[in-house]
């Protein structure tokens, strides 16, 4: 893998730095989380695909209020901090093909790593949204089983693209086995995350 140029505690200082909301930064542990179990199916380097999570969205906050900018904004950000053009790149490719962010729309992804990061963020918000229907909204109660039924009803958690998740299967992986991948990820950080 190409280098990244930023560490995970520059990473971590960026967090710090860039994003407030507290919803975005367990989103960004949660992606975190899910790409290093994916590197580790893939026998790639773990820190760095974890690291790839964490900053796939750090101008969120900066951007939220106007879209066209998210996955473009970053490149400054990044630069600056000394992120490589491969960092920037597979991070701007989970905006891919979007209508609301022209400049990336007529981009496709092509990568394994592309392909699970814009399956990985997209699934964190099914399993989240999952796990709040649980009694205790708790991670450990939430079965693969019903993550399954969750992710087959389209009108449970309909904003959450079930398209991108299945992006996984251009990585190779099949779609059962990446929402057991991604639910035992974050279950293995619940305390952290809160659920």
């Amino acid at each position: 893998m190409e280098n990244l140029g930023i560490t995970r505690e520059q990473a971590d200082r960026l967090l710090d730095e860039y994003i407030k909301d507290p919803i975005t930064k367990l989103h960004l542990l949660e992606s975190e989380a899910i790409m290093r179990a994916l590197a580790k199916k893939f026998g790639e380097n773990e820190e760095a695909w974890g690291v790839i999570g964490l900053l796939h969205d750090i101008d969120w906050d900066l951007t939220k209020n106007d879209t066209a900018q998210h996955c473009v904004k970053c490149q400054e950000i990044l630069r600056e901090a000394g992120g490589s053009e491969f960092l920037i790149e597979t991070i701007q490719s989970h905006g891919y093909g979007m209508d609301s962010i022209p400049v990336l729309s007529d981009k496709e992804r092509s990568t394994n790593l592309e392909h699970c990061l814009v399956a990985a963020e997209t699934l964190t918000g099914l399993i989240i949204a999952s796990t709040l229907m649980q009694p205790n909204k708790k991670l450990s109660s939430l079965t693969l089983q019903s993550l399954k039924k969750k992710f087959k009803n389209k009108g449970f958690a309909a904003r959450c693209n079930r398209d991108l998740i299945r992006e996984c299967e251009k990585a190779g992986i099949p779609l059962d086995e990446f929402l057991g991948i991604g639910l035992f990820a974050l279950q293995g950080i619940g305390g952290k995350l809160g659920f």
